[in-house]
C-alpha cells in the first residue's frame, strides 16, 4: 500500500467553524496525523446547517463532516488548568499547531508560540485570524461579508449600478485555509532542513485580497481604478437563458475574435451586420445585440451548444444544478465524488481530492469523529491516564 505524503507528520488542531479546519483537513487526508482538540461541548460546527434530515444534531452537521474527515478528536477544557497541562504534554510529542482563535485568546491561555517553542523547539504554530497577529484591526471582529469587502474583493463583483456582491457561502474562509495549509508545509519543510519551527501568521483579510491581482497593478502604475462590470445585454460574456437552464455563451474575447465564426457557428445572419461587426460597434448596439442572442439561445439545449461550442474552441460553460454537478461526465472520469461511511449520517457522498498527486494519492481512512471518541486511545493510552482519572476529568468538565 502507497504511503500518503505527510505520513508520520503530527497535527494539533486547535481550530473550529471553517477556515483552520479546512486547512487540518488537507492535511489529514495526505496522510497527516490530525487530533482535533474540541471544547468539552464541540466545535460549533458541529451545530452549523445543513443537517441530515433536518435533525439540528451535533453528530448530523454536513459541513463539520465535509470539514472533518480523518481526523482524531478529544476533548479539552482550556480554561482548566489540568486541560492545559494535557495539551502542553501533546505540544511536545507535536510537529505543528494550527488554531484560528481570535489574536488575544492563546496568550490569555499561557499557549502563546514563545511559550510552545520551549516545550517544543521545532513546532511550526499555524494561527489563522481575520486581519492577522498584529496591526489595528487584529482584535475586530469579521465575517466572511466583511472579508471580502475590507479586502478590496467586493468592489469588483456586481453590476456597476447596483450594490457590490460576494460570493455565495465562505469562500474567504476556505481561500484563508489552503493558503494557511500551503505555509504550514513550507514551515514543515524548513523545519525538515533546519529543526527549528515557526510560527505561520494567516490574515483571512490578505488571503482574500491576493485575488485582486490586476486590479492593484492597474491602479499602482497608472491610477486606473477597475468598476464593476456594465450589465447591457449585448455583453458577449453575460449568462443567457436556455431552454432547459441557463449557459455561458462566450466565443473569446479581445482582437483574436472573429466575428464571422461566430455567425456562422451560431446560424444567425442579421449577425453579418456592420451594426456586430466589431467590439465598438457591439457595444454601441448592445441592447440590440442581446435582443436577438436571448431570443437565440432561449431555443437551444444547453449541452448541445456546450459541445458544439467547444469543436469551435469557445469558452462556452453550463450553469449545473447539483444534480447535474453530480452527475458530470468529466468529476466521474475522474472519480471526484467519493463515498464515506459515517456512523451518524450513513453513507454519503462528499467533495474528494483538490488535486491529484500519482504516488502519494489523497485517501479517506476515515469519516469525521464523532465528539472525543479518541479520549480514551490518545490522553488514556497515549498519554498515560487511568481511567478512573479520565472518569475524574469528565466529572470535572475537563474533558
Amino acid at each position: 500500500m502507497t504511503e500518503p505524503a505527510l505520513e508520520g507528520v503530527k497535527v494539533l488542531d486547535l481550530t473550529h467553524h471553517i477556515s483552520g479546519p479546512y486547512c487540518t483537513k488537507l492535511l489529514a487526508d495526505f496522510g497527516a496525523e490530525v487530533v482535533k482538540i474540541e471544547r468539552p461541548s464541540g466545535d460549533p460546527a458541529r451545530r452549523m446547517a445543513p443537517f441530515h434530515q433536518d435533525e439540528a444534531d451535533p453528530e448530523k452537521s454536513l459541513l463539520f463532516a465535509y470539514l472533518n474527515t480523518n481526523k482524531q478528536s478529544v476533548t479539552l477544557n482550556l480554561k482548566s488548568e489540568k486541560g492545559i497541562q494535557v495539551l502542553k504534554s501533546m505540544v511536545e510529542k507535536s510537529d505543528v499547531l494550527v488554531e484560528n482563535f481570535a489574536p488575544k485568546v492563546m496568550p490569555s491561555l499561557g499557549l502563546d508560540f514563545e511559550t510552545l517553542q520551549q516545550i517544543n523547539p521545532g513546532l511550526v504554530m499555524t494561527s489563522i485570524s481575520n486581519f492577522g497577529q498584529t496591526g489595528p484591526y487584529r482584535d475586530y471582529k469579521a465575517a466572511d461579508i466583511v472579508e471580502y469587502a475590507l479586502g478590496g474583493l467586493m468592489y469588483i463583483f456586481g453590476a456597476y449600478d447596483r450594490e457590490p456582491l460576494k460570493h455565495a457561502f465562505n469562500q474567504a474562509q476556505f481561500k484563508a485555509g489552503t493558503d494557511a495549509a500551503s505555509a504550514t508545509l513550507m514551515a514543515m519543510y524548513h523545519q525538515r532542513l533546519t529543526g527549528q519551527g515557526q510560527l505561520v501568521d494567516v490574515s483571512i483579510q490578505e488571503a482574500v485580497a491576493t485575488g485582486l491581482r490586476d486590479v492593484i497593478n492597474n491602479f499602482t502604475y497608472t491610477g486606473a481604478v477597475r468598476r464593476r462590470q456594465p450589465n447591457h445585454s449585448g455583453d458577449l460574456l453575460r449568462m443567457r437563458a436556455s431552454a432547459d437552464g441557463h449557459l455561458i455563451p462566450n466565443p473569446g474575447i479581445g482582437a483574436g475574435l472573429d466575428w464571422n465564426t461566430v455567425v456562422d457557428f451560431l446560424g444567425l445572419p442579421e449577425l453579418d451586420d456592420e451594426r456586430f461587426s466589431t467590439p465598438s460597434a457591439r457595444l454601441v448596439n448592445a441592447e440590440e445585440l442581446g435582443r436577438i442572442l436571448d431570443e437565440y439561445f432561449i431555443k437551444q439545449n444547453k449541452y448541445t451548444m456546450f459541445h458544439a461550442s467547444h469543436e469551435k474552441r469557445f469558452i462556452f460553460g453550463v450553469i449545473q444544478s447539483p444534480e447535474e454537478v453530480m452527475a458530470d461526465p468529466q468529476f466521474e472520469a475522474r472519480n471526484f465524488f467519493v463515498d464515506i461511511d459515517h456512523p451518524a449520517l450513513g453513507t454519503r457522498k462528499y467533495p474528494g481530492a483538490p488535486f491529484e498527486m500519482s504516488g502519494t494519492p489523497w485517501e479517506v481512512r476515515s469519516a469525521a469523529p464523532t465528539l472525543g471518541q479518541d479520549n480514551q486511545e490518545i490522553i488514556g493510552h497515549r498519554l498515560g491516564h487511568t481511567r478512573e482519572q479520565l472518569v475524574q476529568m469528565r466529572a470535572l468538565q475537563i474533558i
